[in-house]
């Protein structure tokens, strides 16, 4: 019964645990997944090789753009190494090149080499022949022409000096005693420029210029601005300046209240309501340009010739003579006309001294070139006239008695002048001439202006000229020049500033730079028959006389 019971138990079991609902066998559906499961791993390897490719692509990519990078760094830095030395190179040049420059500039001050030599007849060519081979008249002839021609003007401009200084004088006095001290401008005393007073004018009619420095009223002066030589100042304007007018009291430059306009209600508590700057009426009373504090060249012309006629007819009762303007552009060119049908001319210029120096600014030169640019009506042009008075006093102490340094002027001014008339002005002027023999006065021995040498000085002066004319180059002789001995007391500004061409416009106006070298080599080749037919044709075989 038992084992019976047990087997039956087995059977019921065995059923039980082979029942497929209860264990299902697990490779029922073995066949069927494994197929999808092979197509899906292959599938998937599939996708796997191609990534990778593309992988191997990418790193092959950008291993070529790698190389490339390192490649074009790589010439970078020699081309970096290359411009390196190039630009080091061209520096050292450029430096060289300097020093170069500056050496013959140094150098090159002076006369040429074939002007200052030990021998006065041995005179290289400039690029030929000095002067073009042309020669002078000999010691005799230079000699007999000064005693005949020039030394006697030389005595009648004393004559004319001492009378128009007393007619001079009296005009002033008479233009003072209408003036309101309160209101205009005051006249100081005269002073005499230029080759009348330095003893070497020749031209006929004598000409006297006289500086007339004249100051604001009070409580008013004027602040003179130079334009020597600076960074933002044109070429053509080197060597002028501006005048500004300001408060003796209140200075305008030293307050905002003067450079700015501040509201009608508000007020500077430095200055207050009567020191601000003066109203435009004012300032046109103070001979300023319109909406401007600066003083108006045409202004001042025309204020000028304004007080002068007053003055003149306040006082032509008691001469015998007629007075009246010459040249409408300059504001104090007068002329007296005699009964006798004779006629004086001379010029007042007006001037502003420039601080307490000897250099003063005026409006309008005889001298200064028509060809040039026009001049704003508030530029003043530098004058150094007083400055080259006083330089030529005080060497003349040093030279030997008898000097010919204006001997060597004159006949070159004389010449000159007869030049002009014959072919018109040219570029070329007696100031020009004058730089040129205060430049030689600087770099030769007081020993070698003695009497005797007037031909070799002479020559030297034109040699000089020519040289500076090829070179289109003239320096100024004051303004930049540190040779100029110290104890003529040169303003600081003007020591420093750079060295002023006077000979500048040649090179920006070519007609008239060729015009100017026709007519320097006409003036040479005609001073022979010149001079000789003003000194009453010398004899040649006429002995010379001996230094």
């Amino acid at each position: 019964m038992a084992m019976g019971l047990f087997r039956v138990c087995l059977v019921v079991v065995t059923a039980i645990i082979n029942h497929p609902l209860l264990f299902p066998r697990e490779n029922a559906t073995v066949p069927e997944n494994e197929e999808e499961i092979i197509r899906k791993m292959q599938a998937h390897q599939e996708k796997l090789q191609l990534e990778q490719l593309r992988l191997e692509e990418e790193v092959a990519r950008l291993a070529a753009e790698k190389e490339a990078l390192e490649q074009v760094a790589e010439e970078g830095r020699q081309q970096n190494e290359t411009r390196v030395a190039w630009d080091l190179w061209s520096t050292l040049c450029m430096i060289l090149f300097l020093m170069i420059e500056v050496w013959r500039q140094d150098h090159q001050e002076g006369p040429s080499p074939e002007c200052l030599g030990g021998e006065e007849d041995e005179l290289p060519g400039l690029g030929g022949a000095p002067l073009q081979g042309l020669t002078l008249p000999n010691k005799a002839t230079l000699g007999h022409f000064y005693e005949r021609c020039i030394r006697g003007a030389t005595a009648d401009a004393a004559r004319t000096r001492e009378f128009l200084e007393g007619f001079v004088d009296d005009l002033l006095e008479a233009l003072r005693s209408l003036c309101n001290r309160d209101t205009d401008m005051e006249v100081e005393d005269f002073i005499g420029v230029d080759s009348m007073y330095e003893n070497w004018q020749v031209d006929r009619p004598l000409l006297c210029h006289l500086f007339v420095p004249f100051t604001p009223p009070e409580p008013y002066r004027f602040h003179p601005e130079l334009w020597c030589s600076g960074r933002s100042v044109p070429l053509d304007r080197q060597g002028y300046g501006q005048i500004k007018v300001v408060r003796a009291d209140g200075d305008t430059l030293s307050c905002i209240c003067g450079k700015t306009k501040l509201g009608e209600d508000m007020l500077c508590l430095l200055h207050g309501r009567n020191s601000m700057a003066p109203p435009c009426g004012d300032m046109e009373n103070l001979l300023c340009a319109t909406d401007s504090l600066y003083l108006d060249t045409m202004q001042v012309m025309k204020w000028f010739q304004t007080a002068l006629t007053r003055a003149w007819k306040g006082i032509a009762h008691k001469y015998e003579f007629d007075l009246a303007f010459g040249q409408l552009d300059s504001p104090g060119s007068l002329k007296i006309k005699f009964r006798s049908g004779k006629f004086m001319p001379f010029n007042l210029i007006p001037v502003i001294q420039c601080d307490d120096s000897d250099l003063y600014f005026v409006s309008h030169l005889p001298r200064e070139p028509s060809e040039g640019t026009p001049a704003s009506s508030t530029d003043w042009l530098l004058s150094f006239a007083v400055y080259e008075r006083h330089f030529l006093r005080t060497t003349l102490k040093a030279l030997p008695e008898g000097a010919c340094h204006l001997s060597c002027l004159q006949i070159a001014s004389f010449l000159l002048s007869k030049q002009s008339r014959l072919t018109g002005p040219s570029g070329l002027s007696s100031y020009h001439l004058k730089t040129a023999l205060l430049h030689l006065l600087l770099l030769r021995q007081a020993a070698d202006w003695k009497a005797g040498q007037l031909d070799a000085r002479l020559h030297e002066l034109l040699c000089f000229l020519e040289k500076s004319l090829l070179q289109k180059k003239l320096n100024h002789f004051f303004i930049g020049n540190r040779k100029v001995p110290e104890a003529m007391g040169l303003p600081e500004a003007v020591l420093r500033a750079e060295p002023l061409n006077l000979f500048r416009p040649f090179v920006l106006q070519r007609s008239l730079y060729r015009k100017t070298l026709d007519s320097f080599y006409e003036m040479l080749k005609n001073a022979p028959a010149l001079i000789s037919e003003y000194s009453l044709h010398v004899p040649s075989d006429q002995p010379t006389p001996k230094s």
